[in-house]
């Protein structure tokens, strides 16, 4: 079966800023971003799209085909108190603990990436159908990857997921290859 993971475009927010579940806008490159990408599906004849319902990705799975859907699962990691905080605003007695174990502790009313990673599996595990896109977030797509290649979740973030990447997964293998 053939997967196809698809990092949203770029969203309209300034650099620095931390965000994950937040329902941000797309910046005004959006169309120009989309077509490209569409551009590079047109061969594959994707048979069905799901989506996180953050709009940043249902506006390109929409573009991708009219009638897809949604699931909460895939989702960006949950940011918690530090949502849309300046990155270097975040109390270091917060993130020192975070960083030093990213995997396992939760942000401060938000979750771990351990907690990321095991609802995306339990979207990826149950898809059927072949030639299924999922319009997401990176952290999602790097939890994927991390999951097929046997990646230690500590080092997944070696994966370079820029916006409007897609990645092609061959479910039978786990092979993979970027678009």
């Amino acid at each position: 079966m053939i997967l196809y993971l698809i990092r949203h475009t770029t969203p309209d927010i300034d650099k620095g800023i931390c965000y994950g579940q937040a329902n941000l806008p797309l910046s005004e490159d959006f169309e120009e971003e989309a077509n490209f990408l569409l551009s590079k599906l047109k061969n594959h004849e994707i048979q069905q799209v799901i989506s996180s319902p953050l709009q940043r990705c249902t506006k390109l799975a929409n573009k991708i085909k009219a009638d897809f859907t949604t699931d909460d699962n895939l989702k960006e990691l949950d940011f918690g108190d530090w949502e849309l905080m300046d990155w270097n605003k975040i109390p270091q007695e917060e993130i020192d603990p975070w960083m030093q174990d990213f995997v396992h502790v939760p942000v401060p009313n938000g979750e771990s990436y351990m907690d990321l990673y095991l609802r995306v599996l339990s979207v990826y595990q149950n898809i059927k159908k072949d030639k299924t896109a999922l319009v997401t977030h990176a952290g999602v797509i790097r939890s994927i990857l991390a999951h097929i290649t046997q990646t230690d979740l500590t080092n997944s973030f070696d994966f370079k997921i820029p916006y409007g990447t897609i990645v092609q997964i061959d479910t039978e293998t786990n092979q993979y290859q970027i678009l």
